[in-house]
């Protein structure tokens, strides 16, 4: 037996988990982004939605002011 063979393989070892670990930071990585997404999409529709409710409001006090000029004349 030479001392290569065992050097070899624990070489090739080591370069395995090395490689196995990239792999687990790399999905923990998209994991992380993936939810920062979802989080910043939820975050949007919040924002859509009050400013809905902002250009709703707008809309009814204009109609409200119309109707009552309206109404003086």
């Amino acid at each position: 037996m030479s001392i290569v063979s065992p050097m070899r393989t624990l070489f090739v070892l080591a370069v395995a988990a090395a490689l196995a670990g990239c792999g687990v930071e790399t999905a923990t990585t998209a994991a992380t982004a993936a939810s920062i997404k979802k989080q910043e999409l939820q975050e949007g529709k919040k924002t859509m939605e009050r400013a809905q409710q902002k250009i709703d409001g707008a809309m009814q006090q204009a109609q409200q002011r119309a109707a009552s000029s309206d109404e003086q004349k």
